[in-house]
């Protein structure tokens, strides 16, 4: 696995929902893998928990859903920049655009 947007999300945030009707097409298009990491399903949160600990030691500055992204997240991650909080497709998609270019 290369390069991939891991979304942290909680079943019963609304604007998580929204952002899901286009967040995973959006990094599919710009050739991201998409993991998507619910609060609630702890063992795929576990699997992936270091990550976001490293960005947010404590979790009190992550926002709702929190989009990280991440070069080889099965592995020795390198964290590339993150996305927070809900955004229209277009805004979303250029926020995105702007973490990947700044490598």
């Amino acid at each position: 696995m290369g390069k991939a947007l891991l979304k942290f999300s909680s079943a019963d945030c609304g604007i998580c929902h929204k952002m899901s009707f286009y967040d995973q097409k959006v990094a599919e298009e710009l050739g991201l893998d998409f993991i998507d990491i619910q609060m609630q399903d702890t063992a795929t949160y576990k699997k992936y928990r270091k990550i976001l600990l490293t960005q947010y030691p404590d979790k009190s500055e992550m926002g709702w859903p929190t989009y990280i992204i991440c070069d080889s997240p099965e592995a020795e991650f390198v964290i590339l920049g993150e996305v927070k909080g809900g955004h229209p497709k277009g805004e979303f998609r250029s926020r995105l655009q702007s973490v990947l270019g700044a490598e």
